[in-house]
């Protein structure tokens, strides 16, 4: 009898109609598929389960954070082609990385559907599930998000979908993101690199903003503090970061006091929603967006203006991705939404646009930053690769495996122009209609309460 790997690549061409383009290995050291591809090692019929219960994106998430699915070889190349047997096809010809935001359905999936009424091929479909072996789906691995009750985007929900994500240990996060500790896309120069790529990221949003010591400053989903305290120690600023992840605030204000400035620099664990102090001179809000939500984008972006003094500005960073011909059929990725981000969502970014004008904003200024995220990423991802066993001790090794798979899809979905990262940077013009901007923007140099001077 053919060993499971053949057994496995056979049944795979005939779904697909074309040679696979990886190579298996199965539990019982069988081997089948192109030589010298990347291979997909199914370590145990537990991992065929997975992905036959479960049929999809999520099965095979599933198998690959337990650790049943493995890839051997280069990550890239093998998730680079394993998107053409996850998705269908793009119009362009194209399909999204695995982890990406995601519209269509798996086109394999149709494919075996397609199959299975075919009567000559029931037979290999029953050959399929008994190679898999008798029993139950295996229960999902402890990683996977619990399930959600209740409206989106609630206070108390938006707090689970958090911690879900950042509470799970600030040591793992300083193996991943260096000392910088910046979980957002850096800002590179040829050669630089990654801690001096997110000094120059924090610099180029506090110049953006114009900070000038005395202003105050609200940072948005303030991380673990840093863009405060390169506000408060760079530009002299009074600054508040709010994060609803008790981890981030107690490394934060750990940070704060060990640099002298706990008289300039608060840490909160409080809500966009529930901050009532304002006005603030400036408010950045970098990679939060995405956590709040189509339904209350609208309402988010009203908070803010409220909180801004007239002529303020906001440097709202934030990953976006590409429009859809029917915007009804967008739905969330079941990997991110399961593992890494629940009930996080991707908008394009002229609907951030539209809406931030929509509140009151004009909007003067729009960066595309998205190779710059291609290359963070995958800096992160070596940082993890390099010391990956201390990584899996100091969280568990199924959320590492989920860093890694995650950080390495986005990375490519980034590369192939799948999703993107922008800076919109935005005012609350009074109504003498002075926006403070220099005539020349780009430079990010130049004084800004000297602009209107130099118009009059």
């Amino acid at each position: 009898m053919a060993g499971a790997a053949n057994r496995i690549v056979a049944l795979g061409e005939r779904v697909l109609g074309a040679p696979l383009p990886v190579r298996v290995r199965a539990w019982d050291h069988s081997e089948a598929g192109p030589p010298g591809a990347p291979t997909l090692v199914i370590r145990n019929r537990r991992g065929l389960r997975r992905v036959l219960w479960r049929p999809g994106e999520l099965g095979l998430a599933r198998a690959w954070v337990a650790g049943d699915l493995d890839v051997e070889g280069d990550l890239y190349e093998a998730l680079d082609v394993l998107a053409g047997l996850i998705w269908e096809s793009d119009p362009d010809g194209g399909a999204p990385a695995f982890g990406s935001a995601a519209a269509s359905g798996p086109g394999w999936l149709r494919g075996a559907l397609t199959l299975a009424r075919e009567p000559e091929a029931r037979e290999a479909v029953a050959e399929l599930l008994k190679l898999a072996g008798p029993g139950l789906p295996p229960p999902p691995p402890p990683e996977e998000a619990r399930r959600r009750t209740g409206l989106r985007h609630t206070l108390s929900r938006d707090r689970k979908a958090i911690s879900h994500h950042y509470d799970v240990g600030n040591d793992f996060y300083e193996l991943v993101l260096g000392p910088s500790m910046v979980y957002s896309c850096a800002y590179w120069q040829p050669g630089g690199t990654l801690e001096e790529a997110q000094r120059d990221k924090l610099d180029l949003i506090c110049r953006k903003l114009a900070l000038r010591e005395g202003q105050r400053l609200l940072d948005v989903g303030g991380g673990w503090g840093s863009l405060v305290l390169h506000a408060a120690r760079e530009y002299g600023v009074r600054a508040v970061a709010v994060t609803l992840s008790r981890e981030q605030a107690a490394y934060g204000r750990k940070r704060i006091a060990e640099e002298g400035l706990t008289d300039r620099v608060e840490i909160r664990v409080q809500d966009y929603r529930e901050v009532d102090d304002g006005p603030y001179d400036a408010i950045s809000s970098v990679g939060m967006a995405e956590h709040v939500g189509a339904a209350r984008y609208r309402e988010y972006a009203d908070d803010l203006y409220a909180l801004l003094a007239p002529g303020g500005r906001l440097l709202n960073h934030q990953i976006g991705r590409r429009p859809l011909a029917d915007e009804e059929a967008y739905s969330v990725d079941e990997f991110i939404d399961a593992y890494v981000f629940p009930d996080g969502e991707l908008a394009p970014v002229g609907r951030t646009v539209g809406l931030l004008e929509d509140a009151g904003f004009e909007v003067r200024d729009v960066e595309a930053l998205r190779e710059h995220y291609a290359l963070t990423l995958r800096a992160w991802v070596r940082n993890l690769e390099s010391d990956f066993a201390r990584a899996a001790r100091l969280t568990t090794p199924g959320r590492a495996r989920v860093w890694r798979l995650y950080m390495a899809a986005s990375a490519l979905a980034f590369e192939r122009n799948r999703i993107g990262v922008n800076q919109v940077l935005a005012v609350r013009t009074p109504e003498s209609g002075r926006s403070g901007l220099p005539l020349r923007t780009r430079t990010w140099t130049a004084d800004a309460q000297s602009a209107d001077a130099e118009r009059d």
